[in-house]
């Protein structure tokens, strides 16, 4: 089966986004099948064309045996809502330059396109499945607008809502079937299309190395307490670091990463005094090795977003590292229907620093049980290469 994948994002950016769509390129190149990547010119997440790059309209290459096109877009990371909108229509312009390669379209038998950005996802079932009529699968990460309006970028019954509305509605409709990150985005799309036929594929992460048990997995003395990942206000960092008083718990708390909170952090614990640590940017294959060193993850999730489930959850699961979450929706019903740690609601860090003081106070054989809860769920229900097959039997019907 040859198959195009259609995503804004791929590596070499870096971020939830670019690795999900990557990993899910080489593992269904790992399945057997031949694989091509239809993308933008790198540009994420510094917001300029990567160097190698830069000066083209457009450039194809080879990465791991997957044959990649890219297109130029206007790069930004501008919060102002006219320069994202423009980013994301010029590449959904530009991609129509791959329409002239009409006999190697004509091979594809599925086209799998992510969404959002939903103009890129809608622009890409245009071209595909109304001109070409292609098999196309839907890969939708995050439900916009319905985020859009939980998050305040836009307005509910507002004009944008209402347009943005009608493409949702569009994609869903003409897609030939749906995979979700979620079972929330799955129960939507269902909801508003009972007869599509739907697959829930969370981001998870190849294993390696199969997982060691948890007997291997020793505590560290103070406990030591690890965030890799963004620090904005969907994570509002810096209201938990103010408010959990970590020095007090005898834990150490290690962050990683970066984002518009990053400055404000740093302030903060300049002192040196809090047990709050600052080690850098790394990438995440770095990140994955230092997240050995450590015996707990903070998740924190400042807004209930429908449909969404931080990533985070699934790459810890292989290094057995027990999860505190703090926040509502899916994520915190994983955490707590699979035992991978304990779970307060955002703003209440009374609560959390219980449930780090409980990890502190608990005998290794309870630490024990969040540990291997993790590695036995990155081994069976929540494994890449069962849920990989799995997908490829889906797309193969």
């Amino acid at each position: 089966m040859k198959v195009l994948i259609v995503s804004f994002y791929y590596e070499p950016e870096v971020g939830a986004a670019p690795s999900r769509i990557t990993n899910l390129a080489k593992g269904l190149k790992a399945s057997g099948m031949d694989v091509d990547v239809l993308t933008c010119l790198p540009n994420y997440p510094k917001g300029r064309i990567f160097d190698g790059y830069r000066g083209h309209f457009s450039v194809k290459e080879q990465v791991e045996g997957i044959n990649v096109y890219r297109y130029w877009t206007y790069a930004t990371v501008s919060k102002n809502p006219f320069k994202r909108v423009l980013a994301m229509t010029a590449f959904a312009t530009s991609m129509w330059a791959f329409a002239c390669r009409r006999k190697l379209i004509k091979e594809y038998d599925r086209i799998i396109v992510q969404s959002p950005p939903i103009l890129v996802a809608a622009s890409a079932i245009l071209l595909f499945k109304k001109c070409f009529g292609k098999h196309t699968v839907l890969n939708i990460s995050d439900l916009w607008p319905m985020s859009a309006v939980e998050l305040g970028f836009m307005k509910a019954g507002s004009l944008a809502h209402k347009v943005m509305s009608r493409i949702e509605r569009f994609m869903y409709r003409n897609a030939d079937s749906v995979m979700g990150q979620s079972m929330e985005i799955v129960e939507h799309v269902l909801r508003m299309f009972p007869q599509k036929r739907t697959f829930l594929y969370r981001n998870l992460q190849p294993v390696v190395e199969v997982p060691s048990s948890a007997t291997a997995k020793m505590r560290s003395c103070p406990m030591k307490i690890v965030y890799a990942g963004l620090f904005g206000v969907a994570q509002d960092m810096l209201s938990l670091l103010k408010s959990v008083d970590f020095a007090a718990l005898g834990v150490e708390m290690h962050l990683y990463g970066g984002g518009n909170q990053m400055n404000d952090i740093l302030a903060y614990i300049k002192d040196g005094e809090k047990n709050i640590y600052y080690h850098g940017y790394l990438s995440k294959q770095e990140v994955n090795e230092e997240l050995k060193k450590y015996d707990l993850s903070v998740i924190p999730l400042a807004a209930s977003i429908h449909g969404a489930v931080p990533s985070k959850i699934f790459d810890l699961l292989p290094e057995g590292i027990p999860i505190l979450f703090s926040g509502e929706g899916e994520g915190a019903r994983i955490v707590r229907e699979y035992g991978f740690g304990l779970v307060s609601a955002h703003g209440d860090y009374a609560a959390l620093s219980r449930n780090i003081r409980a990890f502190v106070e608990m005998s290794d054989e309870e630490y024990a049980g969040y540990v291997n809860s993790c590695l036995e769920a990155s081994c069976d229900t929540f494994s890449f290469d069962k849920q990989m097959g799995r997908f490829c039997e889906f797309i193969d019907k």
